[in-house]
């Protein structure tokens, strides 16, 4: 899969092997299943000409740029984890578009000139609440009436689950109530959040409950606090375990919010400070909770690892 950086007005398309593409078009942030039902219509469009697949994307999240929240953002799939599960779904080709505020200003027919035509763009799909161009103002009606022969369109309806959309927002609740197995139904996969092994208090040693302290990487979304059962990557080798995201309020002063995610990895003992892991999240097991003491903190993790154990066992 190729992958190429775009921006405007200085890096547009350089064409040189004239390859025509099939493209699906959104930002994607989870590459969730309704944005798989999306790329999933481009791959049966390319297949169909005899053409690559290739998915468009943002970076970084429009309101980032244009200024229109106050929270922080959050992304489901940071960029590069994104890219790698675009990948999975074997798509061609990934343009990441950068969106700055010369690229916000582009009329529709503009974006359509630059960013379709000039692409080589055979057939565009996307959602059917995809807008594109300044202030959102192209539809993918304008899309279609626009593209003076050049490239056919289809439009992909709103993608259900239990009666409701399908959405990045949603997956953001789910996130932020903890709730794993739900969220691995609407993305079609486990959740999953990367990083990096840092040292932390390593008092898990002391209790016979060493952790991998991950700090992940800046701007991913981590889910609300508690113990889950998880699997965690280490040197392309997957491991169980269980991670507790929280606080922990068994030693800390609870005026110092610091936020931590400490995996327990079972069966392992390995130095891997510095190492860049992924962590899958599949079921939380219990809230974070204070406990009165050392030991009954250990009773109540060595329930967990059992918890998790019997899920994996059953799963």
């Amino acid at each position: 899969m190729e992958v190429y950086h775009v921006s405007y007005p200085n890096h547009l398309f350089k064409n040189e092997t004239n390859d025509a593409y099939a493209l699906a078009i959104g930002f994607f942030d989870g590459v969730h299943t309704g944005h798989q039902a999306v790329i999933q219509e481009a791959l049966y469009k390319g297949k169909e000409r005899n053409i690559k697949t290739a998915v468009m994307t943002f970076d970084p999240h429009p309101s980032l740029v244009l200024g229109g929240r106050k929270e922080q953002i959050f992304y489901i799939t940071p960029l590069e984890q994104k890219i790698e599960v675009l990948k999975e779904l074997q798509v061609d080709a990934v343009f990441v578009v950068r969106f700055t505020s010369d690229f916000a200003r582009l009329t529709p027919a503009e974006f359509i000139e630059s960013f379709i035509k000039q692409a080589n763009v055979k057939h565009v799909t996307a959602g059917f609440d995809f807008s594109f161009g300044a202030f959102g103002k192209g539809t993918m009606e304008d899309m279609e009436q626009l593209s003076e022969g050049k490239y056919t369109v289809t439009v992909v309806g709103k993608q259900e689950l239990s009666g409701e959309k399908i959405s990045s927002t949603r997956i953001r609740e789910e996130l932020k109530a903890g709730n794993m197995e739900n969220v691995k139904e609407l993305l079609g996969r486990p959740f999953m959040l990367s990083g990096v092994v840092v040292h932390g208090d390593k008092r898990g040693r002391t209790i016979d409950f060493p952790t991998a302290n991950i700090q992940p990487t800046e701007g991913q979304f981590t889910p609300a606090t508690g113990v889950y059962a998880v699997k965690i990557r280490v040197q392309e080798k997957w491991y169980y375990g269980v991670c507790n995201v929280g606080y922990k309020p068994t030693f800390n002063n609870p005026d110092e919010k610091r936020l931590s995610i400490e995996v327990h990895i079972f069966d392992f003992n390995q130095s891997i400070y510095g190492e860049e892991v992924v962590v899958h999240w599949y079921k939380r097991i219990r809230s974070e909770q204070k406990f009165n003491g050392i030991d009954e903190l250990k009773a109540q993790i060595t329930k967990d690892k059992l918890v998790a154990i019997d899920y994996f066992g059953q799963a």
